[in-house]
């Protein structure tokens, strides 16, 4: 498994990149006999899904490809279908680096604490890496088992689900799926709760002036900090008003980021044009849309105040891929399985809790399909330089995948 992953993540497949490891990986899965699908993202399909732009660019879903790979076992009609769900994207690897992102490095103080340095270590190619190891794991255990097991490996997570929201629309194979795990960076930890998010953009005009004379400009600083500080009261406020049981542990639970601004255009003049981009939280249980109404309706309480800006309005609106919520419910067969199973293994803290990032999880929930997280390492290494993972977890995730598959599909998912 560690030559496996690591040639995983020597492949940069970074956005539109992933079709030279969906090949390898098709070749892979074939000469570990598995029974091999794959797919394309297709931008038209993909238009009319709420994560996606309407108008979306069809050169975006270029070098898309997703392949998954299908074990079956005894009576495969009789029992229930288990996907263990990766994806073989990964953020551009910016920063400072100590190694080359893209060249693997494992560091080894004895056996507990060797760790796997590199661009996907932690997001998520070694949790890739464990699902294909569990479901090999339960075929060499010969058990007399009923079902399948589907090792996904999806194109484009990181920019919307390109890959998990074509499979989870028009279903590429030709059976039904009972239930999901997405071996996205817990802890070893299952997730039953996703956060969305609202991408937004925020565009404000001004009026230049010399640096010498700033009276006689319109200065549109001063006003985005109004707006941005309006927008973090309305932050705080939702992070008590809008409560959910397993998002206690967090003093932001629905985070509002200004991760992009961009003013002015001289040192020397007074700035007349701003773009920001946010990125808002979406609790689960609300929708995307709500959320943006909420912050319309206070960006609309700064306006009234401000005469300039009522005589020049801001344009306030969605851009790029929109993460919308999902749960379900911890009750649900499949996790009550992967809790039994990590009870038996000895892994991580076994009582689910939510996230405050959005994953693929979200598509398959739509579809009707249970979907919780579980994978190794943790998601605060994810999209940092030197991002490493402890190789003693992606053992026990593979172990604890493992065990969760055979006792799912024994049980026959009641």
């Amino acid at each position: 498994m560690r030559e496996f992953t690591d040639a995983l993540c020597r492949v940069r497949t970074t956005a539109g990149r992933e079709a030279e490891l969906t090949d390898r990986l098709r070749a892979r899965l074939d000469s570990l006999d598995f029974e091999t699908y794959a797919w394309a993202a297709d931008a038209e399909r993909l238009a009319g899904h709420p994560s996606f732009p309407s108008d979306l660019d069809p050169s975006a879903c270029v070098g898309r490809e997703s392949v998954a790979g299908v074990l079956e076992f005894g009576d495969p009609d009789a029992g229930p279908t288990l996907v263990l769900n990766g994806h073989t994207d990964v953020v551009p690897a910016g920063g400072e680096w100590e190694t080359d992102p893209f060249e693997p490095v494992r560091r080894d103080d004895g056996a507990a604490s060797e760790r796997l340095t590199c661009r996907g270590a932690v997001d998520m190619k070694s949790g890739l890496a464990a699902c294909v190891g569990a479901a090999l794991d339960v075929r060499e255990a010969a058990t007399e088992l009923d079902g399948r097991l589907v090792v996904e490996a999806v194109a484009g997570e990181e920019d919307g689900g390109f890959g998990a929201a074509t499979a989870a629309m028009e279903n590429p194979y030709p059976f039904e799926r009972t239930a999901a795990i997405v071996a996205e960076p817990t802890g070893l930890t299952p997730v039953v709760a996703c956060e969305g998010s609202l991408m937004a953009r925020l565009e404000l005009t001004g009026r230049s002036a010399h640096a010498a004379t700033p009276w006689y400009g319109e200065d549109v600083l001063p006003r985005f900090e109004r707006i941005r500080r309006a927008f973090a009261e309305l932050e705080a406020e939702r992070g008590t008003r809008v409560s959910h049981p397993l998002y206690g542990e967090y003093d932001r639970p629905w985070p509002v980021v200004a991760g992009r601004v961009a003013a002015g255009d001289w040192p020397s003049t007074v700035p007349a044009e701003l773009e920001a981009e946010f990125r808002i939280g979406v609790a689960p249980g609300e929708t995307v849309t709500e959320v943006q109404a909420a912050f319309e309706k206070r960006l609309a309480a700064v306006v009234a105040e401000d005469e300039w800006l009522v005589a020049n309005p801001p344009r306030f609106e969605r851009f790029s891929v929109q993460f919308e919520p999902s749960e379900i419910d911890p009750d649900e067969p499949v996790v009550r399985t992967l809790r039994e199973a990590m009870a038996a293994t000895g892994v991580g803290r076994r009582e689910p809790r939510g996230a405050t990032y959005g994953t693929d999880a979200r598509h398959y929930v739509a579809a009707g399909i249970p979907t919780v997280l579980f994978g190794p390492g943790s998601v605060r290494a994810a999209h940092f330089p030197n991002e490493t993972i402890e190789w003693q977890s992606v053992r026990r995730a593979r172990e604890t995948l493992a065990a969760t598959a055979e006792r799912f599909l024994r049980s026959g998912a009641s």
